[in-house]
């Protein structure tokens, strides 16, 4: 059965007032739409942990800093839907844009410190967009659980900082990438791939496992780096903007992997940016 799609704040807080006296445990799990398998991945570890589910789906203009990409996002409501029709989802919200950012709006919610570098650095005021719509989505829920895929590990670090900082009062988990079979971490930007590009996209990920297995033998990051960014040029991909040893906790850079580490990678290939992460154990 497909679940209601609410487009006003007023009837999701209808609900999510029903709910509280029901005595429910609600779940949330933001998205932009464009389902694949890592977003239900998400929506079904809520499924699994809460009462009742709450799917967002808004493609949010103000962490888009290139209007072209916001242009091409791939908007795909009834088919988002379906996908998730066997999940039994309770509400899919679809905030009408003056639900989010009504007339004079004038506030931005801002994280220092992990948002300014990788992701921060190439895409200025991005995680402004983030931090400032996940709010207001935690707010307008009300949710107990928000659930947020791992393979936008920065954003998961940036959101779960907010959360705790602004004292709204809900856990935000990290759940494990899904993967193509190839590798490569699932994102609505691979549908914009060619085949070719989709081939060579796989690349990626054993790259990432080779530098891994290299650090957890006591190589410092600095001397094999070399050879890991010529295998990807040689592989077909283009600029890499970075790859990066950091804290898994903190997101400070590393030379050794001497603590919980993860590899971070944003590289373009075909024209379309492509980011992945793994974690790295310490030695």
């Amino acid at each position: 059965m497909t679940a209601p799609i609410l487009r006003r704040l007023c009837d999701l807080r209808a609900l999510h007032s029903e709910w509280r006296r029901e005595g429910a445990r609600i779940g949330l799990v933001p998205t932009m739409g464009a389902l694949h398998e890592g977003h239900l991945s998400l929506v079904a570890a809520a499924k699994a942990a809460c009462d009742r589910v709450i799917v967002t789906i808004f493609v949010n203009p103000k962490q888009f800093n290139n209007a072209e990409d916001l242009a091409k996002y791939p908007r795909t409501e009834l088919a988002d839907a379906e996908k998730l029709a066997p999940f039994g989802v309770d509400a899919i919200y679809v905030p009408d844009p003056d639900q989010i950012y009504p007339e004079g709006y004038a506030t931005t919610v801002s994280v220092t410190g992990l948002t300014d570098v990788m992701e921060g650095e190439f895409r200025p005021g991005h995680f402004d967009g983030v931090a400032t719509v996940v709010a207001k989505l935690f707010l307008q829920s009300g949710a107990d659980e928000a659930f947020f895929g791992e393979k936008d590990y920065q954003q998961l670090m940036v959101v779960t900082r907010m959360a705790r900082d602004l004292d709204i009062p809900i856990t935000v988990h990290g759940c494990a990438t899904v993967r193509e079979a190839s590798g490569l971490a699932m994102s609505s930007r691979n549908m914009r791939l060619s085949p070719e590009a989709l081939g060579k996209a796989g690349q990626l990920y054993p790259v990432l496992r080779e530098l891994a297995d290299q650090l957890q033998a006591g190589a410092r990051f600095d001397d094999i780096l070399p050879a890991a960014k010529a295998r990807l040029s040689e592989e077909g991909f283009g600029e890499l903007e970075y790859l990066d040893l950091r804290c898994g906790e903190t997101l400070a850079p590393l030379e050794r992997a001497d603590r919980p580490a993860r590899l971070l990678v944003a590289v373009w290939l075909d024209g379309i940016r492509l980011i992945d992460n793994i974690a790295v154990d310490p030695v």
